[in-house]
């Protein structure tokens, strides 16, 4: 099963919440998950953002592959570098 660490979209009309979800990849993006790892809003004036370190890095691990915007809020946590050194 080809795992994937994405946004799961929620929220009103132009008004975008997300959740950062483990997903099995052939699944709808707002259908089925595995597990929640953390939140985002874009919308304030400084984002929110909240993600759980451990379980990312412990699915990274494992394999799962973010996507391209789950990639750019890892690095602004510092998430990539800490699995980068983790791994070598």
């Amino acid at each position: 099963m080809a795992t994937k660490i994405r946004l799961m979209r929620f929220g009103r009309k132009k008004r975008p919440f997300y959740r950062i979800v483990i997903a099995d990849s052939r699944v709808a993006r707002d259908g089925a998950f595995i597990e929640i790892i953390g939140t985002y809003n874009p919308l304030p004036q400084e984002i929110e953002l909240k993600i759980d370190e451990d379980k990312a890095l412990k699915w990274l691990g494992v394999g799962a592959i973010p996507t391209d915007t789950v990639r750019s809020l890892f690095r602004k946590k510092g998430i990539l570098e800490k699995f980068s050194v983790k791994k070598v």
